[in-house]
């Protein structure tokens, strides 16, 4: 039996790298006592644990996900738990029963509670090493070899299914790898242009799991959270693509980040120890052509790479200072 949707937001996975500051960035927006935090994990961080209403929360627990939302009656739910790339390649079958069930069990309590809007990210991890590299089309040969990326062709694909099967207002975006300073890396193959900042402001070297000349499509946090309210707050004749949308900024390797941080940290030095990461790289994008969001939704980025630097140098040296 459907409930009427409050206006009440539920994030779940919310205490990943994503989840942490979309929650906070909706809360800004809505109010902390509109949007719901679940997660598996309660919040570590005190601030966090009494800046809104927080549930415990696996997804994979079908009931425990239904009690949630028939107490809230969330309009929207952003759906981010996932296990990422690296992680997924280590532990496949659960990387694949968390990835689809949990997807499934939101998207069934959604149609069957009444849910307005669905979010559900996506990845360039869907791309294969037969997609073309450079600027990668929206519609493309997608043959994913890693349990991640599979995972999140066929929930883009079930997604799209549930909008015409059931009428659900699902939407997506194919994220590149995402940079923030607010959480540590998680376990994906893009992590390292996160990690190497770190340890650029603690004065250490840096040993990168990549080659030196891995391109690679990346995007700052800021960037990534515009991007998801923008899809979701357009109106829904906009959306064209019920799959997934392709979504860029910048491109960059290893030896380019590094170059950047140089700029402040002439000293900073990095050496390139290529693990298995680096054929999951190779299977990915360099560079993504993302103008179908251009189009539908208006999509435009706002951090080129130094600019990135600059500010997340700027956030991790204050966070010395204050602690």
């Amino acid at each position: 039996m459907q409930s009427t949707p409050s206006d009440t937001i539920l994030v779940i996975g919310a205490g990943g790298q994503l989840g942490l500051e979309l929650t906070h960035e909706l809360r800004q927006i809505y109010g902390a006592s509109n949007v719901v935090a679940a997660d598996v994990r309660a919040p570590q961080n005190a601030d966090a644990q009494e800046a809104g209403p927080f549930e415990l929360l696996d997804v994979l627990d079908k009931p425990r996900l239904e009690e949630v939302m028939r107490q809230y009656k969330p309009k929207q739910v952003y759906h981010l738990a996932a296990l990422l790339s690296a992680t997924a390649e280590k532990n496949p079958k659960f990387g694949w029963q968390l990835n689809m069930d949990g997807l499934f069990h939101v998207l069934d309590a959604a149609v069957d509670l009444g849910v307005q809007q669905v979010y559900w990210p996506s990845s360039i991890a869907v791309f294969g090493p037969d997609t073309p590299r450079e600027n990668t089309p929206q519609l493309t040969v997608m043959n994913p070899n890693t349990v991640y990326g599979i995972s999140k062709l066929a929930g883009e694909q079930w997604c799209e299914w549930y909008f015409r099967k059931h009428g659900l207002d699902v939407r997506s975006l194919r994220y590149p790898g995402l940079i923030g300073y607010k959480s540590l890396p998680g376990g994906g193959t893009t992590d390292y242009a996160v990690d190497i900042y770190h340890k650029a402001v603690a004065g250490q070297a840096y040993e990168c799991f990549l080659e030196q000349d891995t391109y690679l499509p990346m995007m700052y946090m800021p960037d990534a959270l515009k991007a998801t309210l923008d899809l979701m707050h357009a109106p829904a004749d906009n959306i064209q693509v019920r799959s997934s949308y392709n979504l860029g900024a910048m491109s960059f390797s290893p030896e380019e980040i590094t170059r950047s941080i140089q700029r402040h940290y002439p000293d900073f030095r990095v050496t390139y120890q290529p693990d298995s990461r680096q054929q999951i790289a190779n299977s990915w994008p360099a560079s993504i052509d993302d103008s179908k969001a251009r189009q539908d939704w208006g999509w435009q980025p706002q951090f080129t790479l130094d600019k990135m630097t600059d500010d997340m140098l700027l956030h991790l040296k204050e966070a010395i200072v204050l602690s």
